[in-house]
């Protein structure tokens, strides 16, 4: 992570606070009423914390952009299969890093840290950058954590090797720390069973 200052609490209040604004116009409401991405910022936030209790406040706002504004891209508008899933996902890391660098820089916070959450949230230098990876461990452990089930079933035709296959990859994904705490997560029965068998194979 920079050395750069840190910017003035205020600045981070008022980048949070754009950040938060945009995610509420997210037309996708969760279970609890609110906007989904506003929910998944606070999930990618907390898990954050969570693996470094003594993370910067711009490593905090850059978990929050995780998913800044998917909504206006939606996976539909790039072609179907796997070119077209990885196309559009390397979109959204650009798009989303670019507009979470606009929305800092607009609250005053310093240009090198408004670098840095551009660097991190377009998964620059994942496995080497440690903010790059501190917020993928939290997307994939709130990924466990919250949505392994919707996509199961979302999947259901999918053989059991392919998501055994799909396990293997995301937990190679994972540092050491954030694999101990998804260890720790309390899995529907079929997914931990899953789980256990991506682990041992």
């Amino acid at each position: 992570m920079s050395a750069s200052a840190s910017a003035p609490d205020s600045a981070h209040d008022r980048a949070r606070q754009l950040i938060d604004s945009a995610h509420s116009a997210d037309p996708a409401l969760a279970s609890d009423g609110r906007p989904a991405e506003l929910v998944y910022a606070d999930r990618v936030e907390t898990w954050v914390a969570q693996l470094i209790p003594d993370a910067p406040p711009a490593l905090r706002l850059a978990a929050r952009c995780q998913h800044l504004e998917r909504w206006l891209t939606p996976r539909a508008t790039f072609p179907e299969g796997k070119v077209g899933y990885l196309t559009w996902r390397r979109s959204l890391y650009v798009k989303q890093a670019d507009r979470a660098r606009e929305l800092l820089l607009a609250a005053g916070v310093p240009a090198a840290e408004a670098d840095d959450v551009r660097t991190w949230v377009s998964k620059t230098g994942l496995k080497t950058n440690p903010g790059t990876q501190a917020l993928e461990d939290a997307a994939v452990l709130v990924f466990l954590e919250n949505e392994i089930a919707g996509f199961a079933a979302q999947h259901a035709d999918y053989p059991r090797e392919k998501f055994i296959d799909i396990l293997q990859k995301t937990w190679r994904k994972l540092s050491p720390s954030a694999q101990q705490a998804a260890l720790g997560l309390d899995l529907p029965p079929a997914i931990a069973a899953l789980v256990r068998d991506a682990l041992s194979g």
